[in-house]
C-alpha cells in the first residue's frame, strides 16, 4: 500500500456559492490552499484534482427526483412548492446557478479520495471541500445539497472495508446518521453541542441506530461552552474504545472547526489545539486499526480568516506526516496578504497558545457535565 497522502482541493471549489453574504463562504477554501502553499507543506504530487461525480454516483444516496430538483434550480429555473419540499430555496440553502455541478464536484473529490485509498492508491486523503454532513436522501439541509461522506463510505464499502466516522464539527451530523442508522457495516460518532441548543436539534444520546445497525451509532452532545480539556476528555473516553470494538477497516472523519470559540455560528470555546490534538489521536488510529487509511474531510468553519485555514493546515500537516507543533509561525506572507479583509489581527501561530480562550468561570461545572453525558452514554453503548 502506497504511503503517499493526498490533498484534495481545486479552485473550481469557488463555485459552491449561495450567496455574497451566506456564512458558508468557499473563500475559506483558498484561504486554507494558500495557507498550505506559503507554509511548505504541499509537493505536487500530494494535491489531487476532485472531478465532478455523476449522476449514477449520486443515484447510491440521492433519489432521481431530488437531483432532478436540484438540476432544475440550477439552470436558474423559477422556485416552486416542490422546492421548499427538498429544502431548497430556504435561507439556508438557497437555489445559485450552478448549484448541481458545485456539489457534484465537492462529492467528486471525496469519492477520487475514498476509491483511491480502498484501491491501495493512497494511504491517506483529505478533501476540504468536503464534509457536507446535513444532507438527506431527498433533502437538502444546513448548507449541503448532496452528502459526500455518505458516498464516499458507500465507495468504500464497495471494496468490502468497515467504515467508521467520526464527526468533529459543532453540528450534529444529521444526514450521514440517517443514511446509515440501520447498517451495521458503518459506524456514525458525533461530537457536537447539543440538540437543545443549536441546530439540527438532534444528535441525542439515545439515538443508537435501529434494526441490524443498533448500537453503531454514537452521539456525544456536548454543553455550550464545552472547552478543549472538556472535550479531550471525553475523545479519550470515547473514540479509541468504541473503534477497537468496532473494528474497522477505515477511518473518515469530519473536521469541521466551528466550535472553535471565535466562531459566529456556534457556542464551544475550543482553539485550534483541539484540532491539532484530534488530528494527531485519529492519525495514530488508523494506523493502529486500518492499515493507516484514512479519508479526512473539511466541514463547518465560519471564522474565515483566523480559523479555518490554520485549524485545516494542522490537521494536514499531521496527515501528510509534517507535524507542526506549539511553536509553528504562521508565515508573514500570508498574514500581510490577508491582514486586510480581516476586521481583527491574524493569529502569529498555528497553534493558539494555552491560555487563548478567555476565562469562564463555570468551565468545572460545565466540565462535570459532560462527564455526566458521558456517564449516560456508557450505560447506552453496548461498544463503551
Amino acid at each position: 500500500m502506497s504511503s503517499h497522502a493526498a490533498f484534495v482541493y481545486s479552485d473550481a471549489y469557488q463555485g459552491y456559492r449561495f450567496s455574497a453574504d451566506h456564512p458558508f463562504n468557499p473563500i475559506r477554501l483558498l484561504w486554507t490552499w494558500e495557507l498550505v502553499r506559503a507554509a511548505g507543506l504541499i509537493a505536487p504530487a500530494e494535491l489531487l484534482a476532485p472531478e465532478p461525480a455523476t449522476r449514477d454516483d449520486l443515484r447510491r444516496v440521492h433519489t432521481a427526483s431530488y437531483i432532478d430538483e436540484v438540476q432544475r434550480l440550477s439552470r436558474g429555473d423559477a422556485q416552486g412548492t416542490s422546492s421548499l419540499i427538498y429544502g431548497l430555496g430556504t435561507d439556508d440553502d438557497p437555489a445559485f446557478p450552478g448549484m448541481h455541478d458545485a456539489a457534484a464536484l465537492a462529492v467528486g473529490g471525496s469519492l477520487l479520495a475514498a476509491r483511491a485509498i480502498a484501491a491501495g492508491r493512497l494511504l491517506h486523503a483529505f478533501n476540504i471541500g468536503g464534509g457536507l454532513h446535513h444532507a438527506f436522501a431527498a433533502q437538502a439541509a444546513g448548507f449541503c445539497i448532496y452528502n459526500d461522506i455518505a458516498l464516499a463510505a458507500l465507495a468504500l464499502r464497495d471494496a468490502g472495508l468497515r467504515v467508521a466516522y467520526v464527526d468533529l464539527d459543532a453540528h450534529h451530523g444529521d444526514g450521514v446518521q440517517e443514511i446509515f442508522y440501520r447498517d451495521p457495516e458503518v459506524l456514525t460518532v458525533s461530537f457536537h453541542e447539543s440538540g437543545r441548543y443549536l441546530f439540527p436539534g438532534t444528535g441525542a444520546l439515545e439515538e443508537l441506530g435501529a434494526g441490524a445497525g443498533l448500537g453503531t451509532c454514537v452521539n456525544v452532545p456536548l454543553e455550550p461552552f464545552t472547552d478543549d480539556a472538556s472535550w479531550l476528555e471525553l475523545f479519550d473516553a470515547i473514540v479509541p474504545p468504541v473503534l477497537r470494538h468496532f473494528r474497522p477497516d477505515v477511518l473518515i472523519t469530519l473536521h469541521g472547526c466551528d466550535g472553535h470559540y471565535l466562531d459566529p455560528l456556534a457556542d464551544l470555546r475550543a482553539s485550534t489545539r483541539l484540532y491539532w490534538q484530534t488530528a494527531r489521536r485519529l492519525h495514530d488510529l488508523a494506523h493502529q486499526l486500518c492499515d493507516g487509511r484514512w479519508l479526512a474531510l473539511g466541514g463547518g468553519g465560519y471564522e474565515l480568516l483566523r480559523v479555518v485555514p490554520r485549524a485545516w493546515a494542522l490537521v494536514w500537516a499531521e496527515m501528510r506526516g509534517t507535524p507542526l507543533d506549539e511553536g509553528s509561525i504562521v508565515p508573514q506572507a500570508w498574514r500581510d496578504a490577508h491582514q486586510p479583509e480581516s476586521e481583527a489581527p491574524l493569529p502569529r501561530l498555528f497553534v493558539d497558545p494555552e491560555g487563548s480562550v478567555p476565562h469562564l468561570d463555570r468551565q468545572a461545572e460545565i466540565a462535570g457535565r459532560n462527564r455526566a453525558t458521558l456517564a449516560r452514554l456508557r450505560r447506552l453503548c453496548p461498544m463503551l
